[in-house]
């Protein structure tokens, strides 16, 4: 198996099935589909000017499912968080990478879906999250909303 594309901007393995970073190009999707990631699940806004036109198209090209929940970093909302958890259930036990723009949205959903559907302990997951970012006042509001 080839070795993380550590290079990807805010690149993180969390397990052996999970990955999330900031925004891949298309040659780092390329990569990431190399490690046997089945599904790459996009919290992006597709109008950001980060993002990657026709990443749909771009994923399914390299045999990847690809799922996407577009939130609004300014205005994270609960129905985004069990979204997210939906597409998690979807993904199964399949290798599956979770990317925004930045790797922000993601380190903050992860964390609370870690520690509240996986029963992952809250230091460890609270970790990896800081490993990425110290979310604001109303990241941190949506991450530490009552389970």
């Amino acid at each position: 198996m080839p070795d993380d594309p550590t290079h990807i901007d805010h690149w993180l393995r969390i397990d052996s099935r999970l990955t999330t970073s900031g925004q891949p190009s298309e040659s780092e999707l390329a990569e990431i589909a190399a490690l046997g990631v089945r599904y790459v699940i996009n919290l992006g806004l597709s109008s950001h000017e980060k993002a990657l036109p026709n990443e749909a198209a771009t994923v399914g090209a390299l045999g990847m499912t690809y799922l996407h929940i577009p939130i609004d970093f300014q205005h994270p909302t609960e129905a985004d968080y069990q979204a997210f958890r939906a597409a998690m259930t979807e993904t199964g036990d399949a290798a599956t990478h979770i990317h925004c723009i930045s790797n922000y949205r993601v380190s903050a959903l992860l964390y609370r879906y870690r520690r509240d559907a996986l029963g992952v302990d809250d230091a460890m997951a609270r970790a990896d999250l800081e490993r990425i970012w110290t979310p604001n006042d109303v990241w941190t509001a949506l991450i530490e909303a009552p389970r």
